[in-house]
Formats: C-alpha cells, sequence, structure tokens
C-alpha cells in the first residue's frame, strides 16, 4: 500500500513544477523530477516506484550499492553527490549518470571504468558558480576547460552542467546563480561545439527559481520524502 503523504508530497511538487513552467512558457515534460532519495529505505523507494516516479538519486556509492540492488531494476539511477576516485569503479557499474565531475583526473577515471566494463557513461559537469568554498564543483574557467577535452574521453557522454546554489531562506535569491549556468551552458554549447541539453539545479526550496532558469533536472528530497531522521551531514545537500 501507498502510504498517502508521499502520494501528497509527489502530486504537490509537479504542481510546483507545473506552475514555474507555465510563468515562463515552457513545456511540463521538459522537466524531470529526481528524487534524491539518500538515507531512504528500499521501501520508500518502492512507493514512489508504484506512483509511477522512475528517476532516483543517491549521494554515496556504498549506500547506493546496498540499496540499488533491492528495488526494482527498471529504476534510473544518478550519482549526485561528490564522487572520490576510488569509488569510480563501484559508480561506473550501479549508475546511469553521474552529476558531479569536477576534474579532469576524475572524468580520465570515469572513462578508464568505463572502458573495462564496457560502458558509455552519462556526465555533468558540477559548476560552483557561486564561489563557494563549502561546496565541490570547478570554477566556470575549469569546467570550460574541461569541457575543451570532452572528446578525449570516448566512454563519457557529456550532457549538461550541475551546479547547487547556496542555500537562503529567500529561493528568489539562488536565481542569479541558476541564471549564470544556463548562460555557461548557452555559450559554451556556441563556442565549442557542444550539445549540452540537461541543466541539473534546484532542490526542494529552491525549484522555481531553477525551473523558470532552465532546469531540466530538479533534485528533491525533503519536499518528497518529508524531513530526514538524521541530520545530513553534508554541508549545501539540502535537497
Amino acid at each position: 500500500m501507498v502510504s498517502q503523504h508521499l502520494q501528497e508530497n509527489l502530486c504537490r511538487l509537479w504542481q510546483r513544477i507545473e506552475r514555474s513552467c507555465q510563468r515562463v512558457g515552457r513545456q511540463l515534460q521538459e522537466v524531470k523530477l529526481l528524487a534524491a532519495s539518500k538515507s531512504r529505505t528500499p521501501q520508500e523507494v518502492e512507493e514512489l516506484r508504484k506512483l509511477g516516479q522512475r528517476l532516483f538519486g543517491e549521494n554515496r556509492v556504498q549506500e547506493a550499492k546496498a540499496k540499488i540492488p533491492l528495488c526494482s531494476s527498471d529504476l534510473e539511477w544518478h550519482m549526485i553527490g561528490h564522487l572520490q576516485r576510488n569509488k569510480v569503479r563501484h559508480a561506473v557499474q550501479i549508475f546511469d549518470m553521474v552529476h558531479s565531475v569536477d576534474s579532469v583526473a576524475l572524468a580520465e577515471e570515469l572513462n578508464r571504468q568505463s572502458l573495462l566494463q564496457g560502458k558509455h557513461l552519462r556526465v555533468l559537469v558540477q559548476v560552483n558558480v557561486s564561489g563557494e568554498s563549502t561546496k565541490h564543483g570547478l570554477t566556470p574557467e575549469s569546467a570550460r576547460a574541461l569541457l575543451e577535452r570532452s572528446n578525449e574521453w570516448k566512454h563519457l557522454e557529456f550532457c549538461g552542467l550541475m551546479t547547487m546554489a547556496p542555500y537562503c531562506e529567500d529561493p528568489e535569491r539562488a536565481r542569479p546563480w541558476f541564471r549564470m549556468l544556463r548562460q555557461l551552458r548557452d555559450t559554451w554549447q556556441k563556442e565549442l561545439g557542444l550539445l549540452l541539453p540537461e541543466l541539473s539545479m534546484g532542490m526542494s526550496g529552491d525549484l522555481e527559481p531553477a525551473v523558470e532558469e532552465g532546469a531540466t533536472i530538479v533534485r528533491v528530497g525533503t519536499a518528497l520524502f518529508g524531513p530526514r531522521v538524521h541530520a545530513d551531514t553534508d554541508v549545501g545537500n539540502n535537497f
């Protein structure tokens, strides 16, 4: 039996996304809702699956390795947290997309492991547009330099960019950072001749400005599942 609170939360989220799309003339199908399932149980994942949710994101490879085999096989899993190079082999095995490519060394290792595993992996470049020292991600200049080399890594498909805006009570204060990511994407597509359709940005508290500024993937945890039982010690991961 599906819990009523999950059903209601999912409905409210899609209403928020739809209203945001309507305000700027976007189509609802342009936006994907990613359920950030860190610290959530396989049972909760399965309940959302019954409601039609298919896209899930995890922050930690070890937790994902234990959880994903216990969930239905028709789900799509994305790595949305910081990825250490010593976890890349396992990440390539279990994830369909990695949102957090934040160094040339990580890109090289992802490509090497994808080659060894006979896989083409979709990836996003994480850009620290705000310059906050507490957040992972490349500076815009370094992100552009990495994308200039993207053709070197034949087993990676660079699909777009990801960012995390600084946390603030007023979601409108996140808008400039989302706008900056979109503008960077648009510029780099033209200058580098790349197709970068995905913009992963926006979480529980600031998804409206993210969608209005062009987000194609919003990463939502708390507004979907409810508050976590244990405090989240990852700075900035207020999904």
